[in-house]
């Protein structure tokens, strides 16, 4: 077993009388890649600011690799490497000269830098455009500089604060690939999304988080598995009703049934979103 990268600890956010997160806990082992999924403002942005140092908690604690976060600061930060939601390159720089930044804030040699944001640029498919400046990039490219900048260090854990959002379904799913490629060289994630279909396709466990709370934390396939298999949508006058079914024979005579009494009925594979509705009462 992998040991613990994360640990949290009863985390509690406060804006006035608006409580962001309300006693969140959870653990992400080493080399996983863990997804907060939820709705716009559920907590998943407010989590990543105060793990990544941007923002302090009301209350809780917080471990990376057993390193107190708030009391070696410094150390803790060091570990980790930040995706934030809003793309924060300087536009008037080239991606070289973006990622030379970025490594001497980290206290890293001029070789260092230049060795590694070579073999970076190279993995994410920008090498050939690293004298160009960023604001010539498409929105795909940008986002693929952000990752790699947040790498250049060598963070021990990356925190990806909704990093597909805004691209098209061609483009999210190039940097899926991406992610994946990531975590298979040992670096530990924690992704925060409302695309259904990125966490159920990336994680190896998902926290469903609603008005800052964890409501529930499984593997993608054990939640849609303690539905069933086939979902039976039906479109009625008060709108529309899932019903899940363990097999597909269960489901086509519900079906066929329901179409017999005048319904519009749509069978479907169960998916994680009808679980976060399932736990939640509410959608993504």
């Amino acid at each position: 077993m992998a040991g613990l990268a994360v640990r949290i600890e009863s985390l509690v956010k406060e804006y006035g009388r608006l409580r962001a997160l309300d006693g969140v806990s959870f653990e992400i082992r080493e080399g996983e890649l863990f997804a907060l999924l939820g709705p716009n403002g559920a907590g998943k942005t407010t989590t990543i600011r105060i793990l990544s140092g941007l923002t302090r908690p009301t209350a809780g604690r917080v471990w990376f690799f057993e390193k107190d976060i708030f009391r070696e600061s410094l150390a803790a930060k060091r570990m980790v490497g930040l995706v934030p939601q809003a793309v924060n390159l300087d536009l008037e720089l080239t991606l070289w000269e973006n990622l030379l930044i970025h490594g001497l804030l980290f206290g890293m040699s001029r070789r260092a830098i230049a060795q590694r944001a070579e073999e970076l640029l190279r993995f994410a498919e920008l090498w050939e455009r690293r004298n160009q400046r960023v604001r010539t990039l498409s929105g795909g490219m940008k986002r693929r500089l952000l990752i790699i900048r947040a790498l250049l260090h060598a963070p021990r854990i990356l925190f990806m604060d909704e990093p597909t959002v805004g691209l098209d379904p061609h483009i999210r799913r190039r940097l899926w690939g991406l992610i994946k490629q990531i975590q298979t060289k040992g670096t530990t994630i924690l992704l925060t999304t409302h695309y259904i279909e990125e966490a159920e396709f990336l994680a190896d466990r998902v926290a469903f988080l609603d008005r800052g709370r964890i409501v529930a934390l499984d593997t993608p396939q054990n939640f849609i598995q303690t539905l069933g298999e086939v979902a039976v949508d039906v479109v009625t006058s008060e709108g529309l009703k899932t019903y899940y079914f363990r097999n597909r024979g269960e489901a086509e005579r519900e079906a066929m049934k329901l179409s017999k009494q005048g319904e519009s009925v749509t069978l479907r594979r169960i998916n994680l979103e009808d679980a976060f509705i399932h736990f939640t009462g509410r959608k993504v």
